[in-house]
């Protein structure tokens, strides 16, 4: 059994089942209980005695964001999941998957707490840029291939969050209501075919609650979800973990089917559960089968030995290296989506060029990456302007402005305004200091460096303000505080929070309280002391939240606009980048509007009538609405949140070094009035999915609305003509998958690469279904004047529906129609198949 210290060795020369449940028994309940409970935020526990060594998770899905046990670790940062699913290509998401096992092994960890395929159910989700897509089957496409990629190098994939936990605001408290047709054929869809194609070896249940109109509970309590669909008809046998600081049951919990509580090492099971089974409440069976599982996950992970054995981790991939850097480019580049370019004017010629203007807050301040437990700090990042800078000829000249600040709250101070730093002092529960620290920097958020004993945390420094004018200083804190600036109280909290400021994401943004302090001819120094409360979040740690944030005088955004158009007519061609920011999009809270922040409306609108050659670059992970015409803007490329090689990406797409080859995985708004499910607001703590199955493109096409640009659209840098398409023979009424043979013909200058789609139009007779179903998709890469064939297959799952009747799955006979095209509103050809 020695062979059981590789991944790669586990399933070749693995111990069965028998064995390891012989390995269980041998344990009291005392020890297995303690065993599915955290050692600590992220590793759990060992057990010598079975050969079980330390399982070490990493919160993902943007990178291996690691377990901070090393200050100032750095990882790669790959593009947000919803730019992914905007490649469309399995494949290419299968070798990102195999990108991030090998950075896993670098951080030591042995489960990345991704995928996220929880759906794009509306647009103003504030983690819609964490996930891959509104249809159900792109999603588990895309997905698939990511944990494919993860575990076929030795490293664990968690889809997340099960389920239907599909926006932000009360996460931890909501209650979805929907109707079993739907939560089996939109939201499990993709769950489902994670564990039965894919192979998880680990699933994460949601903070929220479904009533899915036979048991209404929190997911980690769920017994029909988690043990019943979960556990029992899919046949999952891997461990079912709690999101961080989920579970808040004991029984509930164990005997609904949760296996590990995260995270550690306190929590609702421990001693708890130990009584609870010694009481008769939870069989020891059922302890049992959760350890047996998380035997299991070792076991794929190469955690588990040898009972007694020591256990060496192979040494860490070196790195990072050049091909990944590459790779990442290729994700960002092959994500990008050419919404519009009437004129022709990507890709731009270099050699004509002689000066470009790159403008806009996102040019000079982009975001890569969006917030909250998704995020990893980069080992680098490529700027807009360092990706054009290192791209253009020599000789061009390159002009960079912001065109005014969309950003609500000010930047952190800057360090050399603080003089000798900002001191704490670490006060205890009878107001002795017993220690302290002092910092160069504003961001004292969710900081956690003192005593154990310490109750609060006294911050005391000055602000050195040389620059006549009006400056603002912004406080954000949580919890008990004052703050007094010059003496005087300023802003201060009375409410004693615990780690809802963790889950709310309130400790990474808090509400900021604004100070104005005008400066003369003579520099003035502003004295600050700011008393906090120390939060206890649980497994998250104590912790105090303290955001010092500073803007000086400036020109106003009137002026830096009209500095912006005057560079632009000066120029041969204007790239204007605007998009979101870490204010807007994050895990914690969903959007109020699909507006773009600040004034980046009127920024593209006159910067594109000062120059007619204007390239509009969109970067953000979530739809926003572009008012503007054809007319108006010509060029228009959405880049997503790119990751670090964000500058080097646009640069090739601009310069034609590589097509911008994405589609959209979501259905991108002409107005903000016309979206099927406009928010996800609870009302009474319930949020109720009315749409039905009408999710996404679905619920344009119910209403009968038309979109800015329709899910699945993308132009690439050719044109396409579809020629034909024949069906090969199979049964779907009998689950055979179908297959298509669609010629294509590329009918442009350049090479490129379609995405071939198709979408099923159901018979009349039979239970209602959407318009249109996203059925299949493939793509190809075509040489410019060639035709080349393209397979694509239809599940025979696109055909069935679940029958709540009958609690099972059929397929309606007669004869459906198949469109296949360009997109869901771009459709070239029909074929009818009869079930």
């Amino acid at each position: 059994m020695t062979s059981l210290s590789t991944p790669a060795a586990a399933s070749a020369a693995a111990p069965d089942d028998a064995e390891l449940a012989r390995r269980v028994r041998g344990l009291d309940v005392a020890a297995k209980v303690r065993l599915l409970t955290g050692a600590t935020l992220w590793a759990l526990p060992a057990e010598p005695r079975i050969g079980l060594h330390p399982v070490v998770m990493s919160d993902g899905p943007q990178g291996v964001r690691g377990t901070g046990e090393i200050p100032g670790a750095t990882g790669l940062l790959a593009p947000a999941p919803s730019a992914v699913g905007a490649a469309w290509d399995v494949e290419l998401a299968e070798r990102l998957g195999a990108l991030f096992a090998t950075e896993a092994r670098r951080k030591r960890v042995d489960v990345l707490l991704a995928p996220a395929v929880n759906l794009q159910r509306t647009p103003v989700a504030g983690r819609h840029f964490e996930y891959v897509a509104e249809d159900p089957l792109l999603t588990a496409a895309i997905a698939g291939g990511l944990v494919r990629g993860l575990q076929r190098n030795g490293v664990a994939g968690c889809p997340k969050h099960y389920v239907a936990n599909d926006s932000e605001t009360d996460r931890t408290r909501y209650r979805v209501e929907l109707d079993e047709r739907t939560l089996r054929e939109v939201y499990l869809a993709p769950f489902e075919a994670l564990v039965a194609d894919a192979d998880a070896w680990t699933v994460m249940a949601a903070y929220s609650g479904v009533d899915d109109g036979s048991e209404a509970a929190p997911m980690t309590e769920h017994l029909g979800l988690l043990r019943g669909v979960l556990k029992g008809e899919w046949h999952f046998s891997g461990p079912v973990v709690s999101d961080w600081a989920a579970t808040r049951t004991t029984a509930a919990s164990a005997m609904g089917g949760l296996d590990l509580v995260m995270p550690g090492p306190e929590g609702p099971w421990g001693d708890a559960l130990v009584a609870a089974v010694r009481a008769g409440e939870v069989p020891e069976s059922v302890v049992d089968d959760k350890v047996l599982r998380l035997l299991r996950l070792a076991r794929h992970v190469g955690r588990l030995s040898e009972p007694g054995a020591p256990l060496e981790r192979p040494a860490p991939p070196a790195g990072p290296t050049d091909e990944e850097f590459a790779l990442l480019r290729e994700v960002a580049t092959r994500s990008t989506v050419l919404l519009r370019d009437r004129e022709g004017l990507l890709p731009l010629d270099a050699g004509a060029l002689r000066r470009v203007a790159l403008i806009g807050p996102n040019a000079v301040a982009p975001y890569y990456q969006g917030g909250g437990s998704a995020f990893v700090p980069a080992v680098r990042t490529v700027g807009f302007e360092e990706g054009l800078r290192n791209a253009l000829p020599a000789g061009v000249a390159l002009t960079v402005l912001r065109g005014g600040d969309d950003r609500a709250h000010a930047p952190f101070a800057d360090p050399g305004l603080l003089g000798d730093g900002i001191t704490a002092d670490f006060v205890d529960a009878n107001g002795e200091r017993i220690g302290g620290v002092t910092r160069r920097t504003g961001d004292w958020g969710g900081f956690h460096d003192y005593p154990a004993e310490t109750q609060r945390v006294v911050l005391r420094g000055e602000l050195t303000l040389s620059e006549p004018g009006l400056h603002d200083i912004e406080i954000g804190a949580v919890g008990r505080f004052t703050a007094r600036v010059d003496g005087e109280v300023v802003a201060s909290g009375d409410e004693d929070r615990g780690v809802e400021v963790v889950l709310d994401s309130t400790h990474h943004h808090p509400p900021g309280t604004r100070v104005e302090v005008t400066v003369g001819d003579q520099p003035r120094r502003v004295r600050l002391e700011f008393d906090l409360t120390v939060v206890d979040a649980e497994g998250y740690g104590r912790l105090i939240t303290l955001h010092l944030r500073h803007r000086p005088p400036g020109p106003s955004v009137a002026d830096e606009i009209a500095d912006a158009v005057a560079e632009a007519a000066r120029a041969d061609v204007a790239v204007v980048v605007i998009g979101t920011n870490e204010e807007v999009e994050s895990e914690g809270w969903d959007r109020t509007s699909l507006d773009l922040p600040g004034h980046q409306v009127d920024l593209v609108t006159r910067v594109a009538a000062a120059n007619p050659r204007t390239v509009v670059v969109v970067n953000a992970g979530a739809p926003v609405v572009l008012p503007w015409t054809e007319d108006e803007v010509p060029t228009l490329l959405w880049a997503w949140l790119p990751g670090q090689e964000a500058g080097h990406a646009l640069a090739d797409v601009l310069l034609g070094r590589a097509e911008p080859a994405g589609r959209l995985p979501c259905t991108l708004p002409a107005r903000a009035d016309d979206v099927p499910v406009p928010h996800a607001r609870p009302v009474d703590g319930v949020v109720t999915y009315a749409e039905g199955l009408d999710i996404g493109h679905r619920g344009w096409d119910r209403a009968g609305l038309t979109p800015a640009f329709p899910f699945g659209h993308g132009l690439g840098w050719t044109t396409w003509r579809y020629d034909s398409v024949a069906a090969a023979a199979g049964h779907p009424a009998a689950g055979d998958d179908l297959r298509l043979t669609v010629r294509i013909a590329n009918t442009g200058p350049r090479e490129g690469r379609e995405v071939v789609q198709v979408y099923v139009e159901s018979p009349d007779e039979g239970p209602e279904r959407p318009v249109l179903t996203f059925a299949g998709f493939a793509g190809a890469r075509v040489p410019a004047g060639e035709s080349a064939p393209v397979t694509v297959t239809v599940p025979g799952q696109a055909f069935r529906v679940w029958d709540p009747d009958a609690a099972a799955w059929r397929t309606p006979r007669g004869r459906y129609r198949l469109h296949i095209g360009r997109s869901s509103r771009d459709l070239r050809l029909v074929t009818d198949v009869e079930v």
